[in-house]
């Protein structure tokens, strides 16, 4: 029996893997699930809460599906990512995906040029369409500098794992990304030390699951899941 858990990035919530993991449900018989990380989701309350916290709620998560199923798949998107790497490290998982995994972060000049697309489709009276801006919106004000350090502090703690994972590994990343610049790839790429599977999308910002190569995005997931 096949498990699979699809992990959140920082600040986000499961709706940033909801299509994805709704097209697994759909097309397989495994046990999909995605859980919410302590602080996040569409009410983000992070005042409180530390990396280990988030750590703690997933590995527990984890270890409680593998005492049922006998094969576990992870998927995590930008934190989600080095999460899922730091499992799939520590409990040999049997295939890990990675999309827009936050190995190294910020880009500002697509950040630039995310703005001057907000303009545009201002003009154009587009934007209430664009989830971007509305995913910049909701976090606005709702992120404590606390916060950002935990961020900072998983990723230092989760990046010595990317060494240990032997499991296959598919990476997937934006070229548009304005949070994870897309030559992180390489770095995750030249830390794993098992060869990887990469596409990188055109069209894609750091929302890839929901992004304008969404239905790319999970069909290619699906495909590295079921080989």
């Amino acid at each position: 029996m096949i498990a699979c858990i699809c992990i959140h990035g920082f600040t986000g919530g499961p709706y940033e893997v909801e299509p994805l993991a709704d097209h697994l449900k759909l097309h397989t018989n495994w046990y999909v699930v995605t859980p919410r990380m302590p602080g996040h989701g569409l009410d983000l309350q992070l005042d409180d809460v530390t990396y280990e916290d988030w750590i703690e709620k997933i590995e527990s998560l984890y270890l409680s599906i593998q005492k049922h199923y006998e094969t576990i798949y992870l998927v995590g998107f930008s934190m989600g990512g080095m999460i899922a790497a730091y499992l799939a490290a520590k409990y040999k998982s049997d295939k890990l995906v990675l999309l827009s995994a936050s190995r190294r972060y910020i880009s500002f000049k697509q950040i630039a040029i995310d703005i001057l697309g907000f303009a545009k489709k201002g003009l154009q009276n587009t934007l209430q369409d664009d989830p971007l801006l509305h995913h910049y919106l909701r976090k606005k004000g709702a992120v404590p500098p606390k916060a950002t350090l935990e961020f900072l502090k998983c990723m230092q703690f989760t990046q010595p794992y990317l060494k240990k994972v032997y499991c296959p590994v598919f990476i997937a990343q934006g070229i548009q990304d304005g949070m994870v610049p897309y030559n992180a790839v390489e770095y995750l790429d030249r830390e794993i030390p098992v060869e990887t599977e990469i596409i990188y999308y055109h069209d894609s910002k750091h929302l890839i699951c929901l992004g304008e190569d969404k239905e790319v995005v999970t069909k290619a997931v699906y495909k590295f899941l079921k080989r």
